[in-house]
């Protein structure tokens, strides 16, 4: 088996074909979720769950609505031998802090390479030096899933809601000392700054794929009106909800 590490951007649709191929590909969502059977075995992909899909093992996926997810393809050689039995038999891996900060760093350069309709192209610079990173902080996730899965997940699927501290920790039942803990030891920010960014990101593409007035994704989104988002798009991005519309669309 000749293939090289790689890392891709795909999107998915519904009901794929059952397949296989003769290299080790891990499956790490970026937008949206995935229903995928690996061997036999089914489960639910989001920003939470990651998969691991060894060399010659079957497996099938079904998306709905916007989604990307970050594709590493790699040799068997490249993970060794006891990282990959064990990604084997656990196949649906949980994504840290690390392998979420640097897929999000990846999916920001992604953006700055869109081009026409292809759209899903990484620089070539990009593909050298972060793959390497992806495949060891992946190969070294833990085993056990986080106490904020089920939280990230509400979260994710709602982010205009009103999401307090003190209502998160309610949700994971935690309490709100320990909330923060967990969330900079695993995602290395606070409960809000977090949530701040599942908001931006989910008006960013609402914006790249939609026509939904700016006004109205604001509120959809959490904020208090339109001038608040155009505050937090400048801050983060430097442009307005409008021009990041004519740019990535």
């Amino acid at each position: 088996m000749n293939t090289p590490q790689h890392l891709s951007f795909r999107t998915y649709g519904a009901d794929g074909p059952l397949h296989s191929h003769d290299h080790v590909q891990i499956v790490l969502p970026m937008l949206g979720e995935m229903e995928i059977e690996v061997d036999g075995r089914g489960n639910m992909l989001d920003v939470t769950r990651a998969a691991f899909v060894a060399p010659d093992i079957s497996h099938a996926q079904s998306a709905q609505g916007p989604n990307r997810f970050l594709i590493l393809d790699c040799k068997l050689s490249d993970i060794g031998a006891d990282a990959a039995e064990r990604l084997r038999r656990q196949t649906f891996l949980p994504v840290p802090a690390a392998v979420r900060r640097l897929a999000e760093f990846i999916d920001l350069s992604l953006d700055l390479s869109r081009s026409g309709t292809a759209g899903l192209v990484l620089p070539e610079s990009v593909v050298r030096h972060c793959t390497p990173l992806l495949l060891e902080a992946l190969t070294a996730m833990p085993q056990r899933q986080s106490r904020l899965h089920g939280l990230l997940l509400r979260i994710d699927a709602a982010p205009g809601q009103a999401w307090t501290a003190a209502r998160m920790a309610r949700v994971a039942n935690l309490s709100v000392s320990r909330l923060h803990a967990l969330f900079k030891s695993e995602l290395g920010r606070t409960p809000q700054e977090w949530l701040s960014d599942v908001r931006l990101r989910f008006v960013q593409d609402a914006l790249a794929g939609s026509d939904v007035p700016v006004a109205e994704l604001a509120l959809r989104a959490g904020y208090s009106d339109q001038s608040a988002l155009t505050r937090a798009m400048r801050r983060t991005t430097g442009m307005t909800p409008a021009a990041y519309r004519r740019e990535h669309r």
